[in-house]
């Protein structure tokens, strides 16, 4: 039996999709990068540098990535570890004032699905 397939990883510049994070290890297939697939409901797409803020939004809403849950081998995140999001977390942290940056080029190309490009560039990382 095979796996999800996956998408082509192209990022949203049209390049090669580059790793988000390997420590933690992040992604929907947990490969350190944002890669997807039609199972990928989520579509955890959008490589983003975690903050403070952010991270207490997140959890607000109802998905803790800062506290570690070792029963899943999950380490949490902390501020300013990359993590891979899903854009319409992310589409709703830009809505609410608190987007974290985005780091382009390990961000897929599927996310634009949800979010424009013209919103992930004002949160580019430079």
């Amino acid at each position: 039996m095979t796996g999800p397939s996956r998408y082509d990883a192209v990022n949203v510049l049209g390049g090669p999709l580059e790793p988000c994070s390997t420590a933690p290890l992040t992604g929907f297939f947990r490969d350190g990068h944002c890669n997807t697939c039609a199972e990928d409901r989520g579509s955890h797409t959008v490589c983003a540098v975690m903050t403070a803020e952010f991270l207490a939004f997140s959890k607000y809403v109802g998905n803790d990535l800062s506290t570690p849950r070792p029963e899943f081998r999950f380490p949490g995140v902390r501020p300013g570890e990359t993590w891979c999001l899903c854009a319409g977390r992310f589409l709703q942290a830009h809505d609410e004032g608190c987007a974290p940056q985005v780091r382009l080029a390990a961000t897929h190309i599927r996310a634009l699905d949800i979010v424009p490009l013209e919103v992930l560039n004002l949160y580019a990382v430079r």
